[in-house]
């Protein structure tokens, strides 16, 4: 079992950053892959990057260039690191967890840009 807590969500304002993280808890195994996902209000729940265990990275086309996926694979973290924020990207940020066949999933973080 693998639990994700979220955190570094908030408030921010047209054009600000956020870096959210993602801690991973439980049997982490050695080949795994991690992700990022949002849902604004009655909308679906959108895929935004990945990234691997090795490192590799994909991202969804529209999100390129402002989101940033890394890892600190010795702190089982994942962080998105989000710059030039919009109104638009106003949604409950996800992060999920994929190994040995099983995905797992955070509770979420807030994200509000507005001014």
């Amino acid at each position: 079992q693998v639990q994700l807590v979220e955190s570094g969500g908030g408030l921010v304002q047209p054009g600000g950053s956020l870096r959210l993280s993602c801690v991973a808890t439980g049997t982490i195994a050695r080949v795994n892959a991690a992700g990022w996902y949002r849902q604004a209000p009655g909308k679906q729940r959108e895929w935004i990057a990945t990234i691997t265990s090795a490192g590799s990275t994909n991202y969804e086309e529209f999100m390129k260039g402002r989101f940033t996926i890394s890892r600190d694979a010795g702190k089982n973290t994942v962080y998105l690191q989000m710059n030039s924020l919009k109104p638009d990207d106003t949604a409950v940020y996800y992060c999920n967890f994929g190994q040995f066949g099983q995905i797992y999933w955070g509770q979420g973080t807030q994200v509000t840009v507005s001014s």
